[in-house]
């Protein structure tokens, strides 16, 4: 047997190993480059196709779409703006927290009560083994915490937006069974006819939120119930009627509506589709929680007053998606979304999201003196 000599340098007309062909090495060295999913190595993939295209001497163009710069490169353009995922959600906030904390020690600052920096995992995909589990850990508990801070959005305007609740996400599955049958007959009662009365029902519901929304200045996305239709499922061949189909929704629900008159409603409109069209929950949150925003309210004092001596200005809404904050409020502590970015698009989970680094810097200042306003707050009624 022949010892395996491949090296780095193998070319189009070089042999790789003794004896073996230069296109075997070639072909072998391509095999092990990383390409599989979900962590695909693209990057060597395309600097040794690039090679390739340099030894022939032939032109070579990559065709990217949607990002001007790797999204993990955090390039820096001429304007400051700096590119990258996670730079508003929200790698932003965990360097300004770190670095408004430096300050503080650096200062000799002495606060009345302890900041904890919590950094938790899973967040993306629900908290369920992340924030959901800790809150309910003895370590947790013994942090005794008063008061939280969680993400917030950026604003495009001069304001800052600041949340003080959250909506409740409600993934539902609803399974529509009906009479099966060959797709050349009018079948009656099919699966596909429940589906439709399902589909058009919430679909009705989501155009007058949508339309509550567009024709009132006083109401924000985290005011109104949103529906989309995410997943159908159903059939096994181009003939065959079906036996069932199912109509996967998105509900995002206000704290101000009454959920269980909300489910009540959505079993009335699976009854009118037919009376064995039943429904199952993925994901439902029943948490109403919402953070007092009252002057009177020590912390939210403590919170607004800080920003009105910066003259940073506040707009008070109610989160769309969902965030960290619903699970702590939901252990009875309060908790405001606010990440300290004004004159920025909104781009989390989008193509190109930057940050610019003024508006970075100053969070840092902001942040600085808020944890500074919201560890001085003295003991609250109650608290240990």
């Amino acid at each position: 047997m022949l010892p395996d000599k491949d090296g780095p340098g193998v070319g189009g007309g070089q042999s790789s190993s003794e004896g073996e062909d230069p296109s075997v090495g070639l072909f072998r060295e391509y095999l092990r480059l990383r390409t599989v999913h979900p962590d695909p190595d693209y990057d060597a993939a395309l600097g040794f196709l690039g090679r390739m295209a340099e030894e022939l001497g032939l032109p070579m163009k990559k065709f990217e779409e949607h990002w001007k710069y790797d999204a993990f490169s955090a390039v820096k353009d001429a304007e400051g703006n700096i590119f990258g995922r996670g730079t508003q959600d929200m790698k932003c906030v965990t360097i300004q927290y770190i670095q408004a904390v430096r300050r503080l020690k650096a200062e000799g600052r002495r606060l009345l009560r302890t900041v904890h920096l919590m950094f938790v995992p899973d967040e993306e995909v629900g908290g369920q083994k992340g924030m959901e589990t800790f809150v309910k850990h003895p370590e947790f508990n013994k942090l005794n915490i008063g008061f939280a801070l969680d993400e917030g959005l950026a604003n495009p305007g001069e304001a800052f937006t600041v949340f003080y609740g959250e909506r409740n996400p409600w993934w539902i599955t609803i399974h529509c069974p009906g009479s099966p049958g060959h797709g050349s007959r009018f079948v009656e009662n099919t699966a596909a006819e429940k589906l439709h009365q399902i589909m058009n029902t919430f679909l009705g519901f989501r155009e007058k939120e949508k339309q509550r929304l567009n024709t009132s200045e006083c109401l924000t996305l985290g005011d109104v119930t949103t529906v989309n239709l995410t997943m159908l499922k159903g059939g096994v061949a181009y003939n065959v009627i079906p036996s069932e189909m199912d109509i996967t929704f998105d509900l995002r629900i206000p704290p101000t509506v009454n959920l269980q008159e909300f489910e009540r409603q959505i079993k009335a409109w699976c009854k009118e589709a037919g009376e064995d069209v039943t429904y199952e929950f993925a994901q439902k949150h029943m948490n109403q929680n919402m953070t007092s925003t009252e002057e009177k309210d020590p912390w939210w004092r403590a919170f607004s007053g800080a920003c009105r001596e910066m003259n940073v200005t506040l707009e008070k809404e109610i989160f769309p998606a969902a965030t960290d904050s619903r699970f702590i409020r939901a252990v009875g502590i309060p908790a405001v979304g606010f990440s300290p970015m004004n004159q920025t698009p909104i781009l989390l989970h989008d193509h190109n999201e930057f940050l610019n680094e003024q508006v970075f810097l100053r969070g840092i200042g902001i942040y600085e003196r808020l944890i500074a306003e919201l560890a001085s707050v003295p003991p609250c009624p109650g608290e240990a």
